[in-house]
């Protein structure tokens, strides 16, 4: 499938191509490359430029991660009852919110990352003002999801103490909603502008200041899940405010200009794509979701399902190395597309992949090196051990799989494709992974094993088609789609630069 006979009018094929030269080092787009020396000459020079925003963004995912991961350790030092609370909120009600906004996010990523190569610098503040519209108002509508949590876990067949807890401290945990609306659409403003580093060394003074907090509130001042949710709230809001000061000092330049009427101009445009990108997300994020909840039906379920979630616990780690690389080639991708330089495009997707193919064989070699050694990290119980020694090869799959799979999809994001993958996903996941799942569980009663290896090869389907999609695209015809979205979305009366 050719994403660019999509039939979404954000992919339109153009009349216009944008000439101007982008503002991310590129002069002109890269020669052809004839043999092997060229090759490895020009993905020398690509991996430094995919590293120099791979490395930080990267940092930042971890640390960010880390936010929720360190509250939940000391809930658990509170009570059992408060850590089963802050893990079913922080993984149900929270974990979904981020998942939606996230999504509806990157948006951002392909819009902004287009303008500011072709040199529409102004518009990036715009379409970033356009996104916090957009998510705050959809936060405002998910607040109903924090407000009425208790009876929402209560019928999904949580416990009624475990689901008057969660449902409480979701009501705490409102303000962190908003945050994400505000600080994912800032985020994507400054990658796109590859303005990374201040971001990674605000996330690590935000996890630096929230360790320390939420011990002194948590657990020296006893003020347990309440004290939680005070400090992981304001370090949310720490981290926004922190960008946009840093935004606010005239750092960026033209891309920032101040608050603009502007901003709510083709807003049903941009709510489109919003919820094409959130859906492509979300999609995967709930795939991994399921893999749980249907271990949870098998025979030995409390097994099953400690040793599947120690091993989605390994790969959850890995993947925000995954998300590291997501970011820097959406900003490649969309930065080289809107400087109509199609090659470079197309080599940093092939780069991409490499690298992270590579990233992800390094990681599942380590885990065979030590797979004689890490289960007892994560249990005690013998049986657990076995259960996760026995997933092992399935989870050195996932970790290869899981590390280029997120790549393409930001290889996606970068080009606008957001709603065709969406449909793949849908069709990969959900139509072919789920039910070969359910039959290798449960009718061949291949148990945890069976569910994992059917859910696997959809997405190893998927990311066959992604690769597929990326060896067809015609790049040249891509980057004339991106002059024109620059064109559209900029509110442009006259053709770009380099009309014919």
């Amino acid at each position: 499938m050719d994403p660019s006979i999509s039939e979404e009018p954000l992919l339109l094929a153009p009349k216009y191509v944008t000439t101007t030269a982008h503002f991310s080092g590129d002069v002109e787009d890269i020669p052809e490359i004839h043999g092997v020396k060229d090759f490895f000459v020009q993905f020398r020079v690509e991996s430094k430029k995919l590293w120099y925003l791979a490395a930080p963004a990267i940092f930042m995912s971890v640390s960010q991660y880390l936010l929720g991961f360190i509250t939940q350790t000391f809930a658990g030092h509170v009570g059992t009852l408060e850590l089963a609370a802050f893990s079913v909120e922080n993984s149900v009600i929270a974990g979904f919110s981020l998942g939606v906004l996230l999504g509806m996010g990157s948006a951002l990523e392909t819009l902004c990352g287009q303008a500011f190569g072709a040199g529409q610098i102004d518009m990036l503040g715009v379409y970033m003002q356009r996104s916090w519209v957009i998510l705050f108002v959809s936060s405002l509508l998910m607040m109903f999801l924090y407000i009425f949590a208790t009876p929402l876990l209560l019928l999904i067949g949580q416990t009624e103490p475990i689901s008057r807890a969660a449902g409480r401290l979701a009501i705490w945990m409102i303000p962190q909603l908003f945050a994400y609306a505000f600080n994912f659409p800032i985020i994507k403003f400054l990658q796109s502008q590859s303005k990374i580093m201040v971001m990674a060394y605000i996330s690590a003074a935000a996890l630096v200041l929230h360790t320390f907090f939420s011990w002194l509130f948590m657990l020296k001042l006893g003020w347990g899940l309440w004290g939680g949710a005070i400090v992981l709230n304001v370090s949310w809001w720490f981290m926004v405010i922190a960008q946009m000061l840093y935004i606010a000092s005239g750092t960026c330049g033209e891309a920032w200009s101040g608050f603009s009427w502007g901003a709510f101009q083709n807003l049903w445009s941009f709510v489109k794509l919003s919820l094409a990108s959130a859906v492509m997300l979300v999609l995967e994020t709930w795939y991994f979701m399921a893999l749980v909840l249907f271990a949870g039906y098998l025979p030995n379920a409390e097994v099953s399902v400690d040793a599947l979630s120690i091993c989605t616990n390994i790969l959850g780690v890995a993947i925000t190395i995954a998300i590291g690389f997501n970011a820097a080639v959406s900003v490649r991708v969309s930065n080289e597309l809107g400087a109509a330089h199609p090659r470079t495009a197309k080599f940093s997707v092939v780069v991409v992949v490499i690298t992270a193919f590579l990233v992800g064989c390094v990681l599942a070699a380590l885990l065979g090196i030590f797979q004689h050694q890490y289960p007892a990290v994560f249990a005690d119980s013998l049986a657990v051990q076995q259960a996760v020694y026995d997933l092992t090869p399935l989870l050195a799959t996932c970790l290869i799989i899981n590390e280029v799979q997120p790549a393409l999809s930001g290889v996606a994001i970068g080009a606008g494709w957001q709603a065709v993958i969406a449909y793949i996903n849908i069709v990969c996941y959900y139509v072919f992974g789920v039910p070969l799942g359910l039959v290798l569980g449960f009718v061949l009663n291949w148990g945890v094993k069976g569910i994992w290896i059917g859910m696997l090869t959809g997405t190893v389907v998927q990311t066959i088609i992604l690769i597929l999609i990326c060896y067809k695209t015609n790049w040249d015809k891509e980057a004339s789609l991106a002059g024109e979205r620059i064109r559209k979305w900029s509110g442009q009366k006259e053709p770009v630069v380099g009309e014919e």
